[in-house]
């Protein structure tokens, strides 16, 4: 069975297929007839991608996650079917180790002394001035 490193994990090549679709962009009159933007999917199950890194990979994915567990990416940046293979490529390979770091874990903080001090000290310079504000009348 073939096999294919991308984005630092061994996935099977049946996990991942190609169309070429017309594209937009580049190329004159050759973009109405020739078909050169790549339309690369992976399917998750196939590729054997599972627990959190799949959880990660999904949320990363989001629109261009279809019902059926495929991530769909479109390259159509270049004038060829080739650049366009590999720039799909490269992006599902961004997308996966971008998924495969986990992310840090919040750590709760809480404002320092000075920083409670200054926050209500501003609070009471900001409420002396809107008081100062309005109508100079003879009931003051």
């Amino acid at each position: 069975m073939a096999t294919i490193d991308i984005g630092g994990l061994t996935i099977p090549e049946r996990a991942l297929t190609f169309k070429f679709v017309r594209a937009s962009g580049p190329g004159g009159q050759n973009v109405n007839k020739v078909a050169t933007a790549a339309q690369c999917r992976l399917d998750l199950d196939a590729a054997g991608i599972e627990g959190d890194l799949r959880r990660r990979l999904e949320a990363l994915a989001g629109k261009r996650l279809t019902v059926g567990g495929e991530i769909v990416v479109t390259a159509d940046t270049h004038r060829t079917q080739a650049r366009n293979r590999a720039e799909a490529l490269s992006r599902v390979g961004a997308m996966i180790e971008a998924a495969r770091a986990e992310p840090r874990p919040r750590r709760p903080t809480r404002p320092s002394a000075g920083a409670r001090e200054k926050r209500l000290a501003d609070k009471r310079r900001r409420g002396e001035t809107k008081k100062r504000r309005g109508r100079i009348g003879a009931d003051e």
